[in-house]
């Protein structure tokens, strides 16, 4: 397969990967993201994206890049229109046993386990360059790819948006941390508050900023 290092310029580009998968024999070609591994609070999730060849989504990109408003819009259509996608959630207790990087890819692996149409891809694109050994499916790691597979930044929307919404229903039950505004990322409001407050059930203990002040508050 050619291999494509440059960022696509338009929504044709981010199907590139896809499109040589599918011209290379491959039957369903799913996109793999997480959001989340490097907030101080919080779940990490990851999502797991069948698109439709035939039903090409218009504005599909990297999450980081895109406005909440169009992220809303874009989950919405992904969770109506893509063939297959799954949801998964690994929250801070096993994050903190077993270590980001495994809770990440065990996340990646639970999505996509927990595909939700009756459709087992036979290739997954992954962001970044550690793949999360599924099982039974070829797996290609592309660095970046969350900016240049539309079946990644599809997986990507679906991940933030999820985690966001689960860091701003959090903000309910912890209304001191203002988790609605950063979700848990490392920020000057956020170190103030774990100062004050010390760490909730959220918080990653294994993390040091957080570590270090859970020593002033004792359980």
């Amino acid at each position: 397969m050619a291999k494509r290092t440059q960022a696509p310029e338009s929504i044709v580009d981010m199907f590139f990967h896809e499109r040589e998968a599918y011209l290379s024999g491959f039957r369903y070609v799913a996109g793999i993201d997480e959001a989340g591994r490097g907030p101080l609070a919080g779940p990490v999730v990851a999502a797991c994206v069948v698109l439709s060849q035939d039903d090409p989504i218009d504005g599909v990109a990297d999450s980081k890049v895109l406005t909440a408003a169009r992220r809303d819009v874009l989950h919405a259509q992904i969770i109506a229109r893509s063939m297959a996608y799954g949801i998964a959630i690994v929250d801070p207790e096993t994050i903190d046993r077993v270590n980001i990087l495994q809770a990440t890819l065990l996340a990646m692996r639970l999505a996509h386990a927990n595909l939700l149409q009756t459709i087992c891809p036979d290739l997954v694109l992954i962001d970044g360059n550690a793949l999360p050994r599924i099982g039974n499916v070829q797996e290609r790691a592309l660095v970046g790819g969350d900016g240049l597979s539309a079946s990644i930044a599809a997986a990507s929307i679906l991940a933030k948006v999820t985690r966001d919404r689960l860091m701003i229903e959090a903000a309910k039950t912890y209304p001191q941390y203002g988790f609605e505004s950063h979700k848990g990322y490392s920020c000057t409001q956020h170190m103030t508050a774990l100062r004050e407050h010390g760490p909730c059930p959220l918080h990653r203990r294994s993390f040091s900023p957080v570590s270090q002040t859970a020593l002033q508050f004792p359980e």
